[in-house]
């Protein structure tokens, strides 16, 4: 089988993992050309409920029928399932929720159906997939893992194995979570106060995130983290309200297309601070502000996605 040489070679992809639906299927589809051949057949996603899997699947595969996601759709039977039992497969690809499944069928019964799958050129995309890995005996040829950032890696015989992928990504979800909780509340502040619209530019920087104007705002930074810091210290509930708006606290609804990614309380939002300074790119010719989460101490902007090895 000939696979090209980008795909031979790579060992670790990582990406970092945006919070909006919208950026989250244009991901998918950057994924999809870097990275998947026509040829794979098991495709694994590995990540929290809400993390944004099926976001990503349905920009890497637009049109694909998912059996099972965030908007409520099951489709039952599963047409895995109800495929192999009929003895004809009526589709080229195919898709399952493992954890949602595995209320309904054995994990040995859908693991013995993915094998029968890809026995027959039919290609599975398997969410949880490091939950039915035990069952199947064999890695997927391409692995997604979903938290703070999206790794993507194809194992060989040496690994990663999927609990690899997953001890990553189960414990760095949590730090998305705040982030895009801070970066909600500074956007809602900014519209309601400062009178900057909600369509602001966003970017991305490790464990925190970016805020884009075309000219520098005439804003004081430490009056602006102390409102923020106003709403974190309330300790207020954040929900979900629907596909396009978060709850703060009892009545105070905020857009957001990325609803499911937040956390559940502000008091669960670690040590935020804003930069003092907004950061000009003299390419983009844009002004930065940028807020952090996690681990205090003093920075250099220059070491913010300095590379760890």
């Amino acid at each position: 089988m000939a696979v090209s040489l980008t795909h031979e070679t790579l060992m670790y992809a990582v990406y970092f993992a945006p919070r909006g639906k919208m950026r989250l299927l244009s991901l998918g589809h950057q994924l999809a050309q870097r990275h998947l051949s026509a040829l794979d057949k098991l495709i694994g996603f590995i990540g929290e409920a809400g993390a944004g899997k099926s976001l990503l699947i349905k920009g890497m595969f637009p049109g694909l029928e998912l059996t099972n996601d965030d908007e409520g759709l099951n489709m039952r039977p599963l047409p895995l399932l109800r495929d192999i039992e009929k003895g004809f497969f009526s589709s080229h690809t195919y898709h399952i929720d493992v954890r949602f499944e595995s209320a309904f069928t054995p994990p040995g019964v859908l693991a013995d159906a993915v094998k029968k799958a890809i026995d027959q050129e039919r290609r599975v995309i398997v969410e949880h997939f490091d939950a039915i890995y035990p069952h199947l005996g064999l890695n997927a040829e391409i692995l997604i893992g979903i938290g703070e950032e999206v790794i993507v890696t194809r194992p060989n015989i040496f690994g990663p194995l999927p609990g690899d992928i997953a001890d990553i990504v189960f414990k760095s979800i949590k730090y998305r979570k705040m982030v895009h909780t801070a970066e909600d509340l500074t956007c809602k502040i900014l519209e309601e106060q400062y009178g900057f619209p909600h369509s602001q530019n966003h970017g991305d920087v490790r464990r925190g995130f970016v805020l884009l104007f075309n000219e520098k705002p005439n804003i004081d930074v430490n009056i602006l983290e102390k409102k923020v810091l106003e709403y974190i210290n309330n300790e207020m509930d954040i929900s979900y309200l629907d596909d396009n708006h978060i709850l703060i606290g009892e009545n105070e609804t905020f857009h957001c297309t990325g609803p499911r990614i937040h956390v559940r309380n502000t008091r669960e939002i670690e040590n935020f601070r804003f930069l003092k300074e907004f950061k000009y790119d003299p390419i983009s010719k844009m002004y930065a502000l940028v807020g952090l989460v996690g681990s205090s101490g003093s920075l250099d902007t220059n070491d913010l996605n300095k590379l760890i090895i």
